[in-house]
């Protein structure tokens, strides 16, 4: 039975109330924007419904990570928020491309589009949107899933703040070529929100160190501890930002009697003190066949010729 936190139920009520909100904002969006041949209504439209794409993956992320673990998911399921932010943002990516591509097609043929009319919606999503973000930006700082939907919708904000403008430049100039000139913004804004949430989902599901930790410098602080001689087969993770796991083999000096206590507790608070890695697994051992390696190399495990018998190291 899993127990809620009260920041976790707070939160996900606070995404059931983006999911409601964004949904007014999609229909009455991308309504106005047909009815009003606007290409920069119908494309921040279009943005806001992979939006609630986004945030319905961030809610039913939230909900999953909240199960405990199991036999079969033995780390749980805190992934998910990460699966849901880089699948989020790469089909964000692929809409800005459609958005550039239609956009481009409306300059070169433009369409007549009444300015007042769309500044009146735009400025009607742009409150919406705003709303959303700030309901979304209290767990926006720790949580990658959330902090994905926080930013689409900040973006969103200020996307339609610009058809705002835009539409008041049409007023005064006349030139509707603008309305598909801001959606080419639209596509930057897109861009430079959603790359950013890519690259870091892409870099927790390849499992790389988690940026501002070197391993050169774990290393070098473990084996400053008396009474260790080198540190190999290590490796640093985060299942998600929060959660950053260390497994490494520590070669000692002396015999087994060496092997104590007293050593793994000193390490593990150096490494808990120095780089905030709470979950540590740490194999001691006196003898190895490979200590000079510090990254374990994997690749012999995967060919055709990893015939020989493991060794267990005590």
């Amino acid at each position: 039975m899993t127990i809620a936190h009260p920041q976790y139920s707070e939160l996900r009520q606070r995404l059931y109330l983006s999911l409601g909100l964004n949904a007014v904002v999609i229909l009455a969006e991308f309504g106005a924007g047909w009815w009003l041949n606007s290409i920069g209504l119908m494309s921040d439209a279009g943005h806001n419904l992979i939006d609630q794409g986004s945030l319905f993956l961030a809610l039913y992320a939230h909900l999953l990570a909240a199960r405990p673990a199991t036999e079969a998911r033995t780390f749980g399921y805190h992934r998910a928020g990460i699966i849901s932010a880089f699948v989020s943002s790469a089909v964000l990516l692929l809409t800005a491309l459609a958005i550039a591509a239609l956009a481009v097609k409306r300059i070169l043929v433009p369409v007549p589009v009444p300015g007042g009319w769309v500044m009146g919606v735009a400025f009607l999503s742009f409150i919406a949107n705003l709303t959303i973000a700030l309901l979304l930006q209290r767990g926006a700082e720790e949580d990658l899933n959330i902090r994905g939907a926080f930013w689409h919708m900040l973006g969103d904000a200020w996307v339609s703040l610009g058809v705002v403008a835009s539409g008041g430049a049409i007023l005064l100039t006349g030139w509707t070529v603008l309305d598909p000139m801001v959606s080419l913004l639209v596509v930057v804004v897109i861009v430079r929100g959603a790359w950013p949430i890519l690259r870091e989902s892409m870099e927790v599901l390849l499992e790389s160190t988690p940026p501002g930790i070197k391993t050169a410098h774990v290393v070098e602080a473990i084996e400053k501890v008396p009474g260790v001689k080198n540190v190999h087969d290590l490796h640093i993770w985060a299942v998600e930002p929060r959660l950053v796991m260390l497994t490494c083999h520590v070669m000692v000096e002396g015999d087994d009697s060496t092997l104590t206590n007293e050593l793994l507790h000193t390490i593990r608070r150096k490494v808990a003190s120095e780089f905030g890695i709470q979950h540590l697994t740490i194999q001691m051992e006196t003898q190895c066949c490979h200590g000079t390696e510090v990254h374990c190399n994997l690749h012999h495990l995967t060919t055709d010729h990893a015939t020989e018998p493991l060794h267990v190291h005590r």
